[in-house]
């Protein structure tokens, strides 16, 4: 049993929802060699989230941003106004979904589903780069 841990540096990207999951993996060689095990995938930001869906339509991402927007409004009267009007419903939309994802791992491979992949999900207009705290567990090839 061993455990490795890497950050993750990811430049900017727009407002929606982004699959990441061949930025992870290639941050994260060690995956390959991991014959059982888990790995865990935080973003330590409080605007943006990640989250497990679909990988196959793209009009899925679209449709997410849409029923999000709808859940947090940037129309409402927020208090918390300081940074903008899109960092409030941010800071619900990444509550809703989340700060980490865990995935296991069998025989070197994300055991995704067939149509699952990681989300990076930026509620920001303008977001600065994002960083991610990859942790990996398990038993690994000698």
């Amino acid at each position: 049993m061993g455990w490795t841990q890497n950050k993750i540096r990811l430049g900017p990207f727009a407002r929606g929802f982004h699959l990441i999951t061949s930025a992870v993996l290639n941050e994260m060689p060690e995956v390959t060699k991991c014959r059982v095990g888990l790995l865990h995938v935080f973003i330590q930001h409080t605007s943006a989230s990640l989250t497990l869906n679909e990988n196959a339509d793209p009009d899925v991402r679209i449709d997410m941003e849409t029923a999000f927007n709808r859940i947090a409004p940037e129309d409402q009267p927020f208090v918390h106004t300081l940074e903008g009007p899109d960092d409030m419903p941010a800071h619900v939309k990444s509550s809703l979904l989340g700060s980490s994802v865990s995935v296991p791992i069998a025989n070197g491979r994300l055991l995704t589903g067939t149509w699952q992949g990681i989300y990076l999900c930026e509620h920001r207009n303008r977001a600065s780069a994002r960083t991610l705290v990859a942790t990996l567990h398990g038993e690994f090839e000698d």
